[in-house]
């Protein structure tokens, strides 16, 4: 009975939804992490009287036939780049990017990786890095003198030092943006990778052709909405009830029949 094998792709389905609503959950207060959302497809169809054929010798048209669907299954999953909101954090080498935009964090690999998470820190070299001492590129180098930093909106990073009140300029943020950033290849930690689908990065000045500015002592907060996450849930363990219910009606309806006698 085709109504079994339907059923089990509607509950694998079901099963995957369940896995990325629980990731976004998983990861409400990650900075800066963007959720994401299972799309589904239907299958193949079974056709067993094709629409707009002849159903007689005068000409007359199906209208509209006999096709029997195979199921679903998953057509992707795609990451919601709405922006989180700003947290202030009172850490000076906090950075939240307010509009478009990736900081741009060096691999050990000596691959570029991009990441929003801007809850940045200074290595025992004074350079900024990441949580996982990865550099930000542009490198910037923080003087061991340094009595305060200042980061501008555009990106621009200053110092006081002892002796000088006038700011000494130590380095420039850039950013970068995609063309389609959904395309990006998520690697954890908070970084992404370009690929093929997301295209070439595009590097500028933050408040440039449309990029974001910084804000420094903030952090970017998860997009995740916890009340639809939990209601996407409920629907998700709904649906895969309701499958798992087909499945029981196909059994017994072939229990049934195989209990006919003549």
């Amino acid at each position: 009975m085709q109504a079994l094998r339907t059923a089990a792709t509607g509950m694998a389905a079901q099963q995957l939804n369940v896995e990325v609503i629980s990731n976004n959950i998983a990861n409400m207060n990650t900075v800066a992490f963007k959720k994401q959302r299972a799309e589904f497809q239907d299958l193949l169809y079974q056709t067993l009287e094709q629409p707009g054929a002849q159903s007689s010798d005068q000409g007359t048209i199906v209208p509209t036939g006999v096709q029997i669907g195979a199921g679903v299954k998953a057509g992707s999953v795609y990451r919601i780049s709405t922006q989180g909101s700003l947290t202030a954090t009172g850490n000076k080498f906090d950075l939240a990017i307010d509009g478009r935009g990736y900081f741009q964090v060096l691999l050990p690999t000596g691959e570029t990786a991009y990441t929003r998470a801007g809850n940045f820190s200074v290595n025992d070299q004074g350079q900024l890095v990441t949580q996982d001492g990865y550099l930000i590129q542009p490198a910037i180098t923080i003087p061991q003198t340094a009595t305060d930093v200042t980061i501008s909106k555009t990106g621009q990073v200053q110092v006081i030092q002892p002796g000088n009140p006038a700011p000494t300029v130590v380095g420039q943020l850039t950013l970068a943006t995609f063309m389609n950033e959904g395309g990006l290849s998520a690697q954890g930690s908070n970084l992404f990778k370009e690929t093929a689908a997301s295209g070439a990065p595009t590097l500028d000045t933050p408040g440039n052709n449309g990029l974001g500015v910084l804000d420094q002592g903030y952090t970017e907060a998860s997009n995740v909405d916890p009340v639809s996450e939990i209601t996407a849930l409920i629907v998700a363990q709904r649906a895969y009830e309701m499958n798992s219910k087909v499945i029981s009606t196909a059994d017994n309806m072939l229990g049934i029949a195989n209990q006919v006698k003549s």
